[in-house]
């Protein structure tokens, strides 16, 4: 089978564990087996997680996500700070994708809820739009009702254009911990500033002829 070379790359953040978009059926078998396997009073709750992670994999396919990490951190207090990144891209179908981002710029400043903040990365220039959202919890209500759990969430997105084509890099930071936005803003604006268009074999190559011949000048002055 042949892969298609990538058209960028980005490094993950520290705390975070990058999920397989493309798992085995053995593999999920493997997992339905487990959760068969437990005692009875764990068996409901890993259940509603393993139909969760099937159907949040579903759909980051359907949207064409190219990488997904979660990520768990420390809160200080004994507890435990979850967040998902998410990398995808998106094609300008011929058009400069820098016209592309003005006008999700022009849509998004039109939003209040919604901040935009240009950004220069080691890759280019960028936009960094953020915004805080009620949307669907995983989950059962404690008092045994059908009704959908709601939570707030805050969203930052950073879009890219990349350099040699009509693609749009978007890289997506989601979190429920409200209370930790500045944090996760500044987890999002590092993940983005490992984005670059050059690959890294070419360089490191490059760096390795670089050494090679200073090394062989040096003892020449």
């Amino acid at each position: 089978m042949t892969q298609t070379k990538p058209a960028f790359w980005y490094g993950i953040p520290r705390g975070y564990l990058q999920l397989d978009l493309a798992p085995s059926s053995e593999h999920f078998e493997l997992l339905a087996e487990q959760v068969l396997g437990l005692p009875a009073e764990l068996r409901e709750k890993a259940d509603q997680v393993f139909r969760f992670y099937a159907g949040v994999l579903m759909l980051l396919n359907q949207q064409q996500v190219q990488g997904c990490a979660m990520g768990l951190h420390p809160d200080g207090c004994g507890g435990i700070l979850s967040s998902v990144i998410t990398v995808s891209s998106m094609s300008a179908s011929g058009v400069d994708p820098k016209l592309v981002i003005a006008g999700l710029v022009k849509s998004a400043d039109q939003t209040p809820e919604k901040h935009i903040q240009p950004l220069e990365l080691p890759c280019g220039t960028g936009f960094l739009f953020e915004e805080e959202r009620i949307t669907t919890a995983p989950g059962k209500p404690s008092d045994g009702t059908d009704e959908l759990l709601e939570g707030t969430i805050w969203q930052g997105t950073v879009a890219v254009p990349a350099v040699a084509s009509s693609e749009i890099v978007m890289m997506q930071l989601v979190t429920s911990e409200v209370d930790f936005v500045d944090d996760y803003r500044n987890v999002l604006l590092g993940f983005a500033s490992t984005l670059t268009f050059t690959d890294p074999s070419l360089v490191e190559t490059e760096s390795r002829i670089g050494d090679s011949a200073a090394h062989v000048r040096s003892p020449f002055g």
